[in-house]
């Protein structure tokens, strides 16, 4: 089994000849590549009715011009179970046809199966919500949670400061607040680890 390109060789010994093995085995997608060794055909490949349960040809009918490899997707969807089926390529607008019989195995991809944890089918337990604590450790990652509360203090300390600096506006309570301002301060680059 391989995805390798099922080659086609055209205009060989003669005009519209064909060359092709006559069966081809794949696990998935795969390309047919026409490679012409003559003079420029037309070229129409078409999958019979059994092929068609897995694979399928985004189009049908290809010019390739003289001295050209034109390659031509085939689009396989893995099926439960092998199938196979005839690819029926014909060129010079019927002159000459052939039929490959190809065969599409997912089983023989070598992937292994996927075994399903049966903790998937389980719903997740939420997570519990962070405590203050923990919420003002995430803002600040690199304060020491034990500090947390002397962070909270601080923070009272400098809004308490700043709001009776401008309630006042007096240069002593200003001179005040700017020393609690600093403390804070302090204490914060004190409590960074």
């Amino acid at each position: 089994m391989s995805n390798a390109p099922l080659t086609v060789t055209l205009n060989d010994e003669r005009p519209h000849d064909l060359s092709v093995a006559p069966s081809f085995s794949t696990n998935g997608s795969f390309s047919v590549e026409l490679a012409n060794e003559g003079q420029a055909v037309h070229v129409h490949l078409h999958i019979d009715d059994q092929l068609s349960r897995a694979a399928s040809l985004s189009e049908g009918n290809h010019f390739v011009d003289g001295g050209q490899t034109k390659t031509v997707e085939v689009f396989v969807t893995s099926p439960p179970e092998p199938v196979s089926g005839k690819l029926k390529i014909v060129s010079g607008h019927g002159s000459e046809t052939r039929y490959v019989d190809v065969t599409v195995d997912p089983g023989s991809g070598g992937k292994p199966p996927v075994d399903v944890d049966e903790t998937l089918s389980k719903p997740k337990q939420p997570e519990p919500e962070p405590s203050v604590t923990e919420s003002i450790a995430d803002v600040f990652p690199s304060v020491d949670p034990r500090a947390a509360p002397l962070f909270g203090l601080a923070l009272v300390a400098l809004v308490l400061a700043v709001a009776l600096a401008s309630l006042f506006e007096s240069f002593a309570i200003t001179l005040g607040a700017g020393v609690v301002v600093g403390g804070v301060l302090a204490a914060l680059v004190l409590t960074m680890r």
